[in-house]
């Protein structure tokens, strides 16, 4: 029987020694960079563990991670790959000791005359809102060669609320495949954005899609002055997709397990509730029954639960003891309660915990034999330490170990 969390795959922070400032400096505007006039840009503060008002032990570790985003139109392999497997990356990092929180970030970019240079949506532990954010974004505009770097890592820095807990895993992903444009004016220049994200204690990793000469330089650069790992991957990604006998099932006991909350408040956060969950609902039936499966595996385990929940859920808020049923006021009432009464709302909530805990046991199960039918799959493809899988998986596992975050899984999840 597996964990309640699963493992993810640790991230290998690929070493980039030998990268010298010289060398560096030397790199086609990079020296300018340095020196250059820059958009004035707040001190960010310092993740110093006396800033942060809680125990040493903490019983829940928290990662936080940005994924910055190239979605110009060569790009669309990856942007695919991304919507597919952000639940088996969620699930990589959850595979941590102790169990941590997980909180996903998206920044996507493109370049100046675009539809948009920037879109940023915060950190959040909701993965749900993070996926409707993701289905949303398709590969388009660019062309130009280079694209807005510059402003995508410094909106990552300076527009995500990063917490000031000294004690969490930040992480920020550049995945790209073409180089930062250097010579725009009103532009911060990477060298200046990364300084302060390694003062911060935010590492920053350099995944590059495709082989563009001039893309790695910049990229392998960005990963040194970054504290990150440097990782090349195939244009689509590499990410490993394979479809199982089991994901099928899992899509919908998936959706039946949705289908045990219970969502309370007031008349106007109960219609933005279910606006909400509608937009997320159209997002998971646009999804891959493989995708919907790895969901399944995350939101069950320790670090998914906040991602099934969320707030104001009547079932667990009853049952853990967070929440007297009779304190709540009627107008406050999920619409399946209302005409019920008080003997009758208890029956329904204890049926729909039970319906949850049920459910939740068969999607275990059932992903623990998924997670062996892919480890047999993997393993006859021979080819899994190239795929984006195992890069995020090497550098977590590396750089959350000096946050105390313990990865036992030689792979990850996929």
């Amino acid at each position: 029987m597996r964990k309640h969390t699963k493992t993810m795959v640790p991230l290998m922070a690929a070493g980039l020694g030998g990268l010298t400032l010289l060398a560096i400096l030397g790199y086609p505007g990079i020296r300018e960079a340095f020196s250059a006039p820059a958009t004035p840009i707040p001190e960010l503060p310092t993740n110093d563990a006396n800033q942060v008002n809680l125990p040493d032990t903490r019983q829940h570790p928290v990662i936080e991670a940005v994924f910055v985003l190239d979605t110009t139109g060569s790009m669309g392999g990856l942007i695919q790959a991304a919507k597919d497997k952000i639940w088996s990356i969620a699930s990589t990092m959850a595979a941590a000791e102790p169990a941590p929180e997980i909180r996903i970030g998206l920044v996507t970019y493109r370049d100046r005359g675009d539809d948009y240079v920037t879109r940023v949506t915060n950190l959040s532990p909701d993965l749900d809102a993070i996926h409707a954010e993701l289905m949303q974004f398709q590969a388009n505009g660019g062309g130009d060669g280079p694209e807005s770097v510059n402003q995508a890592l410094h909106d990552a820095l300076h527009r995500i609320q990063w917490s000031q807990d000294g004690s969490a895993y930040q992480v920020i992903f550049l995945v790209g495949d073409a180089p930062a444009h250097m010579d725009y004016a009103n532009d911060t220049p990477y060298p200046q954005t990364l300084a302060l994200a390694k003062k911060g204690g935010i590492h920053v990793n350099a995944i590059q899609c495709g082989s563009h000469a001039d893309t790695a330089g910049q990229w392998q650069q960005i990963a040194q002055l970054g504290g990150g790992g440097y990782f090349q991957v195939e244009q689509n990604g590499s990410a490993v997709a394979v479809a199982t006998p089991y994901d099928g099932e899992l899509a919908e006991l998936s959706a039946k397990l949705d289908d045990t909350r219970l969502y309370y408040g007031k008349t106007e956060e109960r219609a933005a509730r279910s606006d909400k969950l509608a937009v997320e609902k159209a997002a998971k039936a646009a999804a891959s029954p493989a995708a919907m499966a790895r969901r399944a595996d995350f939101v069950t385990s320790k670090s998914g639960k906040a991602s099934l929940i969320g707030e104001h859920e009547l079932v667990d808020e009853v049952t853990s003891g967070r929440l007297e049923l009779d304190a709540l006021p009627a107008e406050e009432l999920p619409a399946p309660l209302v005409s019920l009464s008080k003997t009758e709302q208890r029956a329904l909530i204890e049926q729909k915990a039970r319906e949850r805990e049920e459910l939740s046991a068969q999607i275990q199960a059932l992903s623990d034999q998924r997670a062996e039918y892919l480890k047999s799959k993997v393993a006859e493809s021979g080819d899994a330490e190239d795929s984006l899988d195992h890069k995020i998986f090497s550098a977590v596992r590396e750089q959350a170990a000096e946050k105390g975050l313990k990865y036992d899984a030689s792979a990850p999840a996929y």
